[in-house]
């Protein structure tokens, strides 16, 4: 499996209407933290999620997440790690 490309190594902190929404997993779209299509040709699909009623949320940008599409701090150990 390709790695992803780290967008960012901060989440986006987004305030989300209810909604469905497609949370870019490939790391190469060019409307972060949402798909754009970047990904075709390769592995990698977005991830379609449903907000049930408005909120706060951090969403993922480094891409490791255990928690998709939300950020779990996995970019922590990315930024020590250089």
């Amino acid at each position: 499996m390709s790695e992803p490309f780290i967008a960012d190594k901060k989440p986006a902190g987004l305030e989300l209407e209810p909604g469905t929404y497609y949370w870019c997993s490939c790391g190469q779209s060019k409307n972060q933290p949402y798909c754009d299509g970047s990904h075709k040709g390769s592995e990698f699909v977005p991830l379609k999620f449903t907000i049930e009623e408005t909120k706060r949320v951090a969403l993922c940008q480094c891409k490791y997440t255990k928690n998709q599409p939300f950020c779990d701090g996995a970019h922590n150990k990315l930024m020590a790690n250089g």
